[in-house]
């Protein structure tokens, strides 16, 4: 019934790194996923953990709002993922008067929740959502 979207954007974590995370709670659910970002050791967790977060008071506002009931506990990430954002072009002095480019990387990400009755209308399949 509920369907939540949460997006954090120009975030300071490299894609590459940003979708290692995502890719551990994919299709999982919201409080399991919590559980799983809380104890990762990569550092992109806390900003996916926050996002999720965000995404979960998002399901909750939006329920209230229409008057619907909502078990946080049938919550689960119907979609994560994560695309590049713009890179900041930093240079570093080198050798005989050179100049050494460094690329810091940004991301942005983005989070769907969704209930179970609302991933089958969306085409996500219910053995993704059980899973």
């Amino acid at each position: 019934m509920v369907e939540s979207i949460a997006r954090v954007r120009h975030i300071r974590v490299t894609p590459q790194k940003a979708r290692r995370v995502v890719d551990l709670v994919r299709g999982r659910q919201a409080t399991e996923a919590l559980a799983i970002l809380k104890f990762a050791p990569q550092a992109a967790s806390e900003p996916v953990y926050k996002l999720v977060a965000s995404a979960i008071a998002n399901a909750r506002v939006k329920a209230d709002a229409s008057n619907e009931y909502l078990d946080e506990q049938d919550l689960f990430i119907a979609k994560a993922f994560v695309d590049e954002g713009t890179t900041l072009k930093r240079f570093q002095p080198r050798a005989q008067g050179r100049a050494f480019r460094i690329n810091k990387r940004t991301s942005h990400i983005t989070i769907v929740l969704a209930t179970p009755d609302e991933a089958s209308v969306a085409g996500v399949s219910k053995k993704k959502a059980s899973k």
